[in-house]
């Protein structure tokens, strides 16, 4: 029987689930590789990687991972120029705004966990006028084992004053539900967001998969 949705307080992971970063990934990515001489990208082809953040640009960009020669180059060359232009196009969700204006007129706190480091998620969520709203901001930074190990949703309900029990975490990754379920919490899985196979979202044992934005605000009603 799944958990009745009557949550203390809501958390998100930020990239593909709260907020839509891949427009400037993908831009960054594709200068990148006109800079080597490579031809641009499709922007579906980028998108489904974004929630890997800047390793899994680097893997689709370039095919390298971490222990090939000349991937650190490209993967702080990448962190580099994202982080001067990470908010040109970034922007919420199309329905999230009033989604989360509705939490707030019912007193639900709601906040962020991200495995995105604090030095590009605090800039972009001030970006986007979201610092005073939300509850909490947790980034790798501010644990010693990030998500899908529960600490990070330990930490966040802490801050804004909940059980993990009471509380919902949705997130586009399967990770994003394996620290939700870790932590007690009813988790939401999203197929909106940056999945290369949206069905495969069925098989992360996540207590609900909504398709949109508007199916998750029905959802949290």
């Amino acid at each position: 029987m799944k958990p009745e949705l009557t949550p203390s307080a809501v958390l998100f992971d930020l990239d593909g689930t709260l907020i839509d970063t891949a427009p400037d990934f993908v831009r960054v990515l594709n200068r990148m590789r006109t800079a080597y001489g490579l031809a641009e990208l499709p922007v579906p082809y980028i998108r489904c990687m974004v929630s890997n953040g800047a390793r899994g640009m680097v893997r689709v960009g370039f095919g390298l991972e971490p222990d090939d020669h000349g991937y650190q180059q490209k993967h702080t060359e990448f962190l580099d120029l994202y982080e001067q232009s990470m908010t040109i196009d970034t922007c919420l969700f199309e329905g999230m705004d009033s989604l989360l204006r509705n939490l707030e007129q019912r007193a639900i706190p709601w906040g962020i966990v991200t495995n995105k480091p604090v030095r590009f998620a605090a800039p972009v969520v001030a970006a986007l006028g979201l610092t005073e709203r939300c509850g909490t901001l947790i980034c790798p930074d501010h644990v010693s084992q990030r998500k899908p190990h529960p600490e990070p949703m330990f930490l966040a309900c802490k801050e804004v004053n909940v059980r993990p029990q009471t509380a919902i975490y949705v997130g586009d990754h399967k990770r994003d539900i394996d620290a939700g379920i870790n932590a007690g919490m009813t988790t939401i899985a999203v197929r909106y967001g940056y999945i290369e196979k949206p069905e495969e979202a069925d098989l992360w044992g996540s207590h609900y998969t909504v398709d949109s934005v508007s199916e998750l605000a029905k959802l949290l009603q």
